[in-house]
């Protein structure tokens, strides 16, 4: 399966774009992708609806604050269910439908020419913005402990990355050399393109090939730079791993990947976690399970026993007559959930411990045990061992 592009990109929108900027990206989306403007085009169904799950998490701003914490991990299962207006989905959206639900905030329907900048086509309008390099993204991975799992931890990265060049301060000039307006778009960074076709003139909003869409060209590079304005340098950054994280979850720092040229946008890092295993204790979701092995006399005639723990060890009363395959939980004694919905427990799987090697006399001892009707299984616990050990492979 591929892998998912970032929210913020299928948009072309930044980490700091407001809800109606959001909106907008994504009526622009909406129309140029729709099946009805591409019927059969495959590629661009799939395209109209990655901008309906971007929308669906970015409009939300519960939904958007985990995923700008957590990633597309944060919000597994949330997006892409019944599309972003939970009335329909994705697929069954006319274009009368996108309008209507913007309303206002694109200034009303008023046709395709209208309500898209003024000229026919779906290509986009005069008011195209210029355009800002956006830094390639980071990914780090994090080994952690049960223990740090636990309580959260703060890690520090020393990461070899481009950064601002301190020379020309990330504009690419030098000195004061500084840009001048593109004279083939006139700073708009963007040109109209007429195209003929059997419908008439169609009219498209294309990227500026002289300055590539940044509306201004730098007249002295930077000689440091080579007049992109980052250099390969290192930082060092501390990330606060939130507690609870899971194997395979991956965190996402807004700003701190590559920096972008020209004083663009700061791509992210990223952060794979990994969970180193633990000694003793088994993870499952938020509960943690110990395998406790008995000896025959402690399961027969009780007592207590130390199980570990994330914090340390606890006695665990024993009851007489334990069977194996009892499970002792231990509440609270878990894992924290990383959403904040409390904290699992400790499971404890109870065995029996049986001698591979009896010298005389202990042979002889059991010999006469064997003989009491009291140590012949009865058939409720049979039924009960059995049903717990099934319960296994169901």
């Amino acid at each position: 399966m591929a892998e998912k592009r970032d929210y913020y990109e299928v948009l072309e929108v930044t980490k700091t774009a407001t809800v109606e900027e959001i909106k907008k990206a994504y009526r622009k989306k909406a129309i140029q992708y729709h099946p009805d403007k591409n019927p059969g085009d495959k590629e661009a169904e799939e395209k109209f609806k990655e901008a309906a799950e971007a929308y669906d998490v970015l409009s939300n701003p519960e939904k958007r604050s985990r995923y700008d914490q957590f990633g597309h991990a944060g919000v597994s299962g949330a997006a892409g269910n019944g599309g972003p207006f939970g009335g329909f989905s994705g697929e069954s959206m006319s274009m009368d439908d996108i309008f209507s639900m913007f309303g206002d905030i694109f200034g009303g329907r008023g046709g395709f020419g209208g309500g898209f900048g003024g000229f026919s086509g779906f290509g986009g309008g005069s008011g195209s913005q210029q355009r800002r390099y956006r830094g390639s993204d980071l990914r780090v991975k994090v080994k952690l402990t049960l223990k740090e799992i636990s309580t959260g931890v703060e890690k520090k990265f020393k990461l070899k990355k481009y950064v601002p060049c301190d020379q020309c301060h990330g504009t690419g000039a030098e000195g004061d050399g500084g840009s001048e307006t593109c004279p083939t778009c006139k700073g708009s960074g963007s040109v109209i393109r007429n195209q003929q076709t059997i419908l008439g003139t169609m009219q498209t909003c294309v990227t500026c090939s002289t300055c590539g869409g940044e509306g201004k060209i730098i007249k002295n590079k930077c000689k440091k730079c080579g007049g992109d304005g980052i250099i390969y340098g290192e930082e060092v950054v501390s990330v606060k791993i939130p507690a609870g994280v899971a194997e395979g979850m991956q965190l996402s720092m807004g700003g701190k990947g590559n920096a972008g040229k020209h004083n663009g946008v700061a791509g992210d890092l990223l952060i794979l976690v990994e969970e180193e295993p633990h000694q003793d204790l088994i993870r499952d979701d938020n509960d943690l399970i110990y395998n406790l092995l008995l000896s025959f006399p402690t399961a027969a005639l009780g007592g207590a026993v130390e199980i570990p723990t994330i914090d340390g060890k606890v006695k665990v009363k024993i009851d007489s007559g334990t069977q194996p395959g009892k499970v002792l939980r231990l509440r609270g004694k878990g894992l924290p959930n990383v959403n904040g919905y409390g904290t699992g427990d400790l499971l404890v799987n109870i065995s029996i411990y049986v001698p591979e090697a009896l010298n005389k006399e202990e042979k002889s001892t059991l010999e006469k045990m064997e003989a009491s009707d009291n140590f012949k299984p009865n058939t409720s616990v049979k039924e009960k061992i059995f049903k717990k050990f099934k319960s296994f492979f169901d």
